[in-house]
């Protein structure tokens, strides 16, 4: 199995350096031989290595570096008299493969992440001395020349770049293999959601459109017992329609944090000038029932607000107690249940107000903002009309695309089917995962973990593999936390390659722990 990571242990280092003398000194006369079978680049401690492994063997390599001078600008002056809209650039160099294991693999992968590690960087071009031996190489990367060509003899070099937009339309990015996702959002969409995405729009107004959506209202009224609302947005405006209906209440309020998507309510809550008073655990940590309890026995309270699926901590928020305690307490009890519709069955019984999406769990495109209420709701002039529930109530108000409903009719028609597959995907997860550092245990459709020293560079070195682990969100990088989510449609496949890409990484790194 091949995969990739960056360079970072001084065996990698060692195997660059054979791999360096094959290509550069014996294959390509570019340097002397001198005996020793191993070459250390001249710019080795500026340089960043991307590796492709063989197992635990180092087959490929490809360095970049963006400290000034590049070796082109010695031999041709300065790249930007040549590309002065050039932008942030770096500088590519030593792109070998192992003779035995030149098949195209190796180098298209090397491709993808030569691509994911500059986009991560934020490098708008990078140049390259290209052997003239490896012009279509280079081509399928996007290459071009710019310059005339330096050097003599069979060591000439032609001056070559190439930009994102070039690389995106080289062959390297059209024959990339496909990533493998454990992402709790987007979700890739299998043949049957995106089918009604290539059909004939049609109108909002039409009758084969409200014909589609009586049908998703029947469908979310029968798993929830409650009438839904559909907009068009995402989840976070279905909480601000959610939070324009509380602000008319006219009452005081209780919000309870226990991760990130807690605190984003609160956020939400300050922009509407809403009055209210917190219950915050530490993250990943349940709420204490008794303690939300005798806060609201104090009086004066009208609603609470809770996230009930807290993806960041990987924290289901038990909500059914809860419920009970609000309604003695003549209390409306109000969930983001965003991540968390679709991915458990749940009664929303004794729930005022509930939002959900299409982007999660469901299993389609996001776009459709999903507010559900137990009771009748009449339209507000005083607030915007786009954000008011009543004018959703008798008629669909605006805009709103037929191929995306059709989509969330088709994502319905999953259920109650789909929440078996959700659980058996998650049970895999727990299993396989069971002696990770885990933060929090028992969230139906992902887990969340942190990234100590073990599995430090983990979802680094999975990305340039073509694995996408989750990681990228801010709350995520400032605790050193990643999750996986199995709600993308070919999860069991997927997951089988990643956990043997993951083995041969573990014992990658036992052995290179062991020789250290």
């Amino acid at each position: 199995m091949y995969w990739c990571k960056v360079a970072r242990t001084e065996s990698e280092f060692d195997g660059i350096a054979r791999l360096n003398y094959e290509t550069f000194v014996e294959e390509i006369p570019q340097h002397e031989a001198n005996g020793s079978g191993m070459r250390t680049d001249l710019y080795h401690a500026q340089n960043t290595y991307l590796i492709v492994l063989s197992g635990i063997e180092v087959v490929g390599m490809i360095a970049l570096r963006s400290e000034r001078p590049f070796s082109l600008d010695l031999k041709i002056g300065s790249i930007e008299e040549f590309l002065p809209d050039a932008g942030k650039v770096c500088e590519i160099r030593l792109l070998a493969v192992r003779k035995e294991h030149r098949n195209g693999r190796v180098f298209f992968l090397l491709a993808r992440a030569l691509s994911d590690y500059c986009l991560e960087q934020g490098f708008d071009s990078a140049v390259i001395s290209g052997t003239v031996r490896q012009l279509k190489l280079y081509g399928q990367l996007g290459f071009r020349a710019f310059a005339e060509p330096v050097g003599i003899g069979e060591a000439v070099f032609i001056p070559m770049v190439t930009t994102r937009r070039q690389y995106n339309d080289s062959v390297a990015a059209r024959l990339q293999t496909k990533r493998r996702l454990f992402l709790p959002g987007p979700v890739a969409l299998t043949a049957q959601l995106a089918a009604p995405f290539q059909e004939a729009p049609i109108s909002h107004r039409s009758a084969a459109f409200r014909e589609v959506r009586q049908e998703v209202d029947r469908m979310l009224e029968e798993m929830t017992g409650m009438t839904p609302h559909l907009l068009s947005g995402s989840g976070t405006l279905a909480n601000e329609a959610m939070l324009a209906q509380i602000k008319r209440l006219n009452s005081k309020g209780l919000i309870l944090v226990n991760g990130e998507f807690g605190k984003r309510l609160v956020q939400q809550a300050q922009r509407w000038s809403l009055e209210f008073e917190l219950v915050e655990e530490s993250w990943g940590q349940a709420f204490r029932t008794e303690k939300i309890a005798e806060q609201l026995e104090q009086g004066g309270f009208g609603w609470v607000l809770m996230a009930h699926g807290e993806t960041s901590t990987g924290q289901l928020n038990d909500f059914r107690a809860l419920a009970d305690i609000c309604k003695r307490q003549d209390v409306k009890l109000c969930l983001d249940c965003i991540s968390s519709f679709g991915a458990v069955p749940f009664s929303l019984e004794d729930i005022w107000l509930a939002t959900a999406t299409s982007g999660k769990a469901l299993g389609t495109l996001s776009g459709v903002a999903i507010v559900f209420a137990s009771h009748p709701i009449d339209p507000d002039g005083s607030l915007p009309s786009y954000l008011d529930l009543g004018l959703y109530a008798t008629d669909i108000p605006f805009t709103f695309s037929a191929s995306l409903l059709e989509s969330l009719r088709c994502a319905l028609g999953a259920y109650p089917a789909r929440y078996e597959t959700l659980n058996q995907h998650v049970k895999k997860l727990q299993e396989d995962t069971k002696d990770w550092p885990n933060l929090a245990a028992g969230y139906p459709t992902s887990r969340t973990f942190k990234a100590v020293e073990d599995i430090q560079f983990l979802v680094e070195d999975a990305h340039l593999s073509g694995f996408e682990l989750h990681s990228a969100s801010g709350y995520l990088k400032t605790r050193q936390l990643f999750q996986v989510s199995c709600i993308q449609p070919e999860f069991e496949k997927d997951w089988q390659h990643f956990l043997a890409f993951y083995d041969i990484y573990q014992r990658y790194h036992a052995k290179a722990k062991a020789h250290h």
